[in-house]
């Protein structure tokens, strides 16, 4: 029944921006929409290649889409984006390279120049179950949709002193972390108590986001979350970078680099030497291909 609320709220936090616009507005406000869809395909193929090779064909899909309000003291910015991609080989068979949902609302209310009091709602998951493999191929169930998942509910100050750059500090923070997959919960995965599939944390949350063009065609968005548990090793901050390029081409071709770098206390990683614990991760991912904007 939670999730089902969750996806309520995420529906409605999309949709209803955009009900809205269709109402009468004041001329002095302004809702901005935009964003893009796109989409890559990578193939190799080899007969009789002396220097050797392994067929493949992979791809991926991407959308990005906002939703952003404005008038003379209320702001509310929606941004929505999902991912996922898959390869191909003849040897290893499918394996999921890419897979995100990410969901953000932010609602603030002008008190000073540039200074709002402000409420945050932001989701995070992925679609589909996902594996590490060994060297004999063998694979080991890491996530799974909405394990882990991550429901985050704040309060506090957003800063906007640039067009390009929002920062909201939410010193009153919730966050719910889900593991539904009765495996992974089991196993006591993402810091949940073994059995049970969630765990609550109140903390402090920071969330600065860059949007800007740095050159014609080139846009540069990234993402900064930064969150410390009251609750439990407050000194231990949670950590989720995310730097997206996108590069348009023409109307209808866009190249696109993307990074992402985390760390949570409470995810144990088999690392190379064998020990398990904390440990960066680090994600990056480059394409070249069709993109619609929205």
């Amino acid at each position: 029944m939670k999730i089902i609320h969750i996806l309520l709220a995420a529906i409605c936090s999309i949709i209803l921006p955009q009900a809205l616009s269709a109402q009468h507005m004041s001329a002095d406000s302004t809702w901005i929409f935009g964003g893009n869809i796109g989409a890559n395909l990578n193939q190799t193929s080899f007969i009789n290649w002396a220097a050797g090779g392994e067929n493949t064909i992979g791809g991926n899909v991407l959308l990005n889409y906002t939703a952003n309000y404005k008038d003379n003291h209320h702001i509310w910015d929606n941004r929505l984006e999902l991912a996922y991609g898959i390869n191909n080989t003849e040897t290893t068979g499918s394996r999921k390279t890419n897979d995100k949902i990410y969901l953000s609302s932010l609602y603030g209310y002008e008190f000073a120049k540039n200074l709002y009091f402000s409420g945050l709602f932001n989701f995070q998951s992925q679609f589909t179950k996902g594996y590490t493999y060994d060297k004999d191929l063998n694979t080991t169930l890491v996530s799974a949709f909405m394990a882990p998942g991550y429901l985050t509910l704040g309060g506090g100050l957003t800063w906007i002193p640039k067009k390009w750059l929002t920062s909201t500090f939410t010193p009153v923070t919730w966050r719910e972390v889900y593991v539904v997959n009765t495996q992974l919960s089991s196993e006591g995965a993402y810091g949940v108590t073994p059995g049970h599939n969630s765990f609550s944390e109140v903390g402090a949350n920071l969330q600065m986001e860059i949007n800007t063009d740095i050159m014609k065609n080139v846009n540069l968005y990234s993402r900064l979350i930064l969150f410390s548990n009251y609750k439990e090793n407050p000194e231990n901050i949670d950590v989720n970078l995310e730097v997206q390029i996108n590069m348009t081409i023409n109307k209808w071709l866009s190249a696109y680099v993307s990074a992402n770098m985390i760390y949570d206390d409470d995810i144990n990683i088999i690392k190379d030497n064998g020990s398990i614990g904390p440990a960066l991760q680090f994600k990056e991912a480059l394409g070249i291909g069709l993109q619609i904007k929205l």
